[in-house]
């Protein structure tokens, strides 16, 4: 009984310690885009310590021939917000440059996992955290206004499509966090 409350209180220690706890706007934002910044901050954080300190071979794991590597995905949710940064902040898809720098990122698959390695995971979080700082750039020029706004093609407004980075980052970071745990020891 002692052993199962110094296990919960620990465990909300560490909940409190570690987790921001409040989805509260973050300075220099308008309301909604400060509460939308809070809550894309707060995975990025999640996702960079959940592979912070990985070693080569750790980022480069395969588990099998259909998975696709950590630094892979790193480098992939990069590539959705710099795509979702040109979808909503300029109304339109990749251009060439754009494809060409981040097609592979994208799609991933066999040629992801061909491409996407041998680099360290600090080299996908260095894209990651770049990708992200335009984002914060870019949301501070705009207000909640504009997070009702639709797109050009008016399937989804920008709220919706950062709402959608969001739970893309969150789902990567559940296979990410998997990935780790099957990774045997080198």
């Amino acid at each position: 009984m002692k052993k199962s409350i110094l296990i919960t209180i620990l465990l909300m220690i560490c909940f409190f310690v570690n987790g921001q706890n409040l989805i509260k706007p973050e300075k220099g934002f308008t309301n909604d885009i400060g509460n939308l910044v809070s809550m894309l901050n707060d995975l990025k954080a999640r996702v960079t310590r959940s592979v912070e300190g990985m070693s080569q071979y750790e980022a480069d794991y395969l588990l099998d021939d259909n998975a696709n590597r950590i630094g892979a995905m790193i480098m992939h949710l990069a590539a959705t917000e710099a795509y979702y940064q040109v979808y909503t902040f300029e109304n339109r898809g990749f251009n060439k440059d754009e494809q060409k720098k981040w097609s592979v990122a994208l799609n991933l698959g066999d040629n992801g996992r061909e491409k996407l390695q041998g680099k360290p995971i600090e080299y996908y979080l260095d894209i990651y955290k770049e990708v992200r700082a335009k984002t914060l750039k870019l949301l501070k020029t705009k207000d909640d206004k504009w997070l009702k706004e639709k797109n050009s093609a008016g399937t989804m407004n920008n709220h919706w499509a950062w709402y959608h980075v969001m739970e893309h980052q969150a789902n990567h970071m559940g296979q990410i966090r998997f990935l780790a745990k099957r990774i045997p020891k080198e």
